[in-house]
Parts: C-alpha cells; structure tokens; sequence
C-alpha cells in the first residue's frame, strides 16, 4: 500500500506544479478577480450565519413527547371559550417544556401554564381491587383572539 500512497502523491505533486504554471502565465488580472470574488462569499457567508443566528431564536426545539393528548371534558369546553385549554401531559415534563410545545404544535403564543398531579384512584370491579392510573394535566392560557381546534 505504500507503494502506491507514494505514486499518489507523486501525481499530485505534477498536477498542483502544472496548475501552478498556467495560472501563473495568465496574469495577475484574473487573480485579483478570484480574490473579489472571494472577498463577495466571504460578506455573503458572514450575512448569512447572521440571518441564520437570527431564525434560530425564533425556532426552539420542542419536544412531541411532552403533550399526551387534549383533555376533553365539560370544564375543558367552558374555559375554551376563555381562551385556556387543557391538554394530558406527560409527568416528566415542566411549565415551561409544556409552553414549547403547545406553541410549536398549535403555533399560538402561550401565555400561562398551570400543572396538576392527578392521583391515582382506587377501582373495584366484583371482588377486582385496582387503581385507576395517575396522570399530569396542564392548564394552558393563551393569546385573547387565537385558538387552538382540538376536535
């Protein structure tokens, strides 16, 4: 293998001197017009992590995971007429991953979250003893004039 590393190299040591031959035969004008054009890219690239630098603020990451489902009920649909609506959240989530999520799925702006701990309740069934699964609930207050179709 070293072998032929070697006449590798040696090839591109013939091309880079042929190319470097042919560039230097054209003249310095065509040089200085690369580096303009170098110059142009340079400005366009540092314009463009900028507007790049700026999108990322508007976009955070959220997190699908962190919203279950809606939470249908009576209550539910009276306070969806006060622009507040409650969704099933997974326990491990927080206020705010709640927040992220609810505006990157519905793209509303949230104005206030509030979380319950729902227990677990006891179930019979006949002589069948068992509980009714825990879960978390979240309250979700958003924007006067927005709305989020749950249905």
């Amino acid at each position: 293998m070293a072998l032929l590393d070697f006449l590798k190299n040696k090839e591109e040591a013939e091309k880079s001197k042929t190319a470097k031959k042919t560039s230097a035969s054209k003249g310095p004008k065509k040089t200085e017009k690369k580096v303009g054009k170098v110059l142009d890219t340079k400005v366009e690239k540092s314009e463009a992590v900028v507007k790049v630098a700026n999108t990322k603020k508007k976009t955070e990451k959220f997190s699908y995971e962190a919203i279950r489902k809606p939470h249908i009920s009576e209550k539910a649909s009276y306070l969806s007429e006060k622009d507040q609506y409650i969704f099933e959240v997974s326990p491990n989530y927080n206020k705010n991953e709640v927040k992220k999520a609810v505006e990157g799925l519905y793209g509303v702006d949230v104005l206030s979250v509030n979380v319950v701990k729902i227990p677990a309740k006891k179930r019979r069934l006949g002589k069948t003893q068992g509980f009714r699964k825990a879960y978390k609930k979240a309250i979700v207050k958003i924007k006067n004039g927005q709305k989020i179709e749950i249905i």
